[in-house]
């Protein structure tokens, strides 16, 4: 993550320096500005104390670390989950609505962000001109450079939560798949999704539908008088930091986290962003039942009732 080289190999030199204070991850600006701030040793003053009404400034609390939700700790386990083409979910729902929604021109400049090991910048690679994938996870990062062979797609270590795109680098299109909810600063990620546009750019979040999944809160049941497979919530409006056991069988302890946070917060949040919403496209699963007593009740509920959520913005001029 400290390694100052781009996805070339070449070190960056002092004209790829971050304006203002800021600290360059490839190509983005990470950090607060320090603009009129001057460095080095104190000039020596001839008087030092305070008045006697002098009253410190309060000190600005730090952004949490982007390890608080990375996926750094469990990147093996994801990238052979997801693998080059993704898994099932990835092939047959996931990825056809973001390109669908997105509508990828060949001469497009895409960002993706959040994207974990790469895979919608593989399948973005033959549709646009250029892709650009960021994600704070360094080893996801190595892993999506490994699987990805394309010229035009490139990866950079970088915190979703506080992106600045440079001037004349801003991107036709962006994506973030997935990822909306493993993130704990909703607001700042729409406002690095919206810094990263060009004004009328467009983009595609892609989400767990937050009404009828939430982990711990739904669940699948069965009325058996109906003979009708039906989905319970049992809460909603509540925002919720959610662990999710990655391997709940060998181990335990080892959680990502889960920020569910009602439709109404994920819409306001965008908008406040300077991100209007455009359109919406609620995904229904690909999985078929067995043939068993069951079966046409629970593929029929399957074919009902969403369980991811497709929001379409663009940014505002």
């Amino acid at each position: 993550m400290n390694d100052k080289r781009g996805r070339d190999g070449k070190r960056f030199d002092k004209k790829d320096k971050a304006p203002s204070g800021g600290k360059r991850v490839g190509q983005f600006i990470l950090g607060e500005k320090t603009a009129g701030r001057k460095f080095g040793k104190p000039k020596p003053t001839t008087n030092t104390s305070k008045p006697a009404n002098h009253k410190p400034k309060p000190k600005r609390t730090p952004p949490a670390p982007a390890a608080a939700t990375s996926w750094e700790h469990v990147a093996p386990w994801y990238d052979h989950l997801v693998g080059d083409e993704g898994s099932d979910y990835h092939r047959h729902v996931l990825l056809p609505a973001t390109l669908r929604l997105l509508a990828p021109k060949s001469t497009d400049r895409i960002l993706d962000l959040c994207c974990g090991q790469g895979v919608l910048c593989r399948a973005l690679a033959e549709r646009a001109g250029s892709v650009v994938g960021v994600d704070v996870s360094p080893s996801l990062i190595a892993a999506a450079r490994e699987r990805t062979s394309a010229a035009n797609v490139r990866f950079d270590v970088a915190d979703a939560r506080r992106l600045a795109v440079p001037d004349g680098e801003a991107f036709d299109a962006a994506a973030c798949v997935m990822a909306l909810h493993d993130v704990d600063d909703l607001a700042g990620l729409s406002r690095s999704l919206a810094a990263a546009l060009k004004p009328g750019g467009r983009a595609v979040v892609v989400i767990m539908h937050p009404c009828f999944r939430v982990p711990r809160q739904s669940s699948w049941g069965w009325d058996d008088d109906r003979k009708t497979q039906y989905r319970r919530t049992d809460r909603y409006l509540t925002p919720m930091n959610i662990p999710i056991a990655t391997h709940p069988g060998s181990a335990p302890d080892e959680h990502t986290r889960f920020f569910h946070r009602p439709l109404s917060a994920v819409l306001t949040a965008l908008g406040d962003a300077g991100l209007a919403t455009a359109a919406c496209e609620e995904l229904t699963g690909h999985r078929q039942s067995e043939p068993g007593p069951r079966a046409r009740a629970e593929n029929r509920a399957r074919q009902e009732i969403p369980i991811f959520l497709a929001i379409g913005v663009v940014k505002l001029p």
